[in-house]
């Protein structure tokens, strides 16, 4: 189940049928399932006080996800992702793109943290840009 939680009174997922279809759709061709997932969409005051909370780290961010437990053998995705709002459009005027498709990269982001993928060094950052900009297209 995905569900979309908001934190903002000024934001709402647009299309959230082709959306929840997309995520589905990654998740298939990762060669896992859609456990139990929850977007909570916020500003910057609400991810900053997750981050010091349970991360120790004492700045804004675009997005936080804590995976959750899987407790079947099959690959069922579940966990929390954190959105600041704030973030994605100071992001999107700052690389030049639409909000929406910087919106949309960052769901992307957190959906391939939790299939494993890492972006701490330049090889395995450029791998998981190559796989949000292939998974883009289907939020298009």
């Amino acid at each position: 189940m995905i569900n979309f939680f908001y934190k903002v009174s000024n934001f709402s997922i647009a299309n959230k049928s082709m959306v929840i279809q997309s995520i589905h759709l990654i998740l298939v061709n990762e060669g896992s399932h859609v456990g139990n997932i929850n977007y909570i969409f916020c500003n910057d005051d609400y991810i900053l006080n997750i981050n010091k909370k349970y991360l120790r780290k004492n700045y804004y961010t675009d997005v936080i996800a804590f995976s959750g437990l899987n407790e079947k053998k099959e690959k069922y995705i579940s966990g929390d992702i954190f959105v600041s709002i704030d973030r994605v459009l100071e992001n999107s005027k700052r690389w030049n793109q639409l909000f929406q498709t910087e919106l949309n990269r960052i769901m992307i982001h957190a959906l391939l943290h939790f299939l494993g993928y890492k972006d701490k060094d330049k090889i395995n950052k450029e791998l998981m840009r190559k796989k949000e900009e292939f998974y883009l297209i289907l939020f298009l």
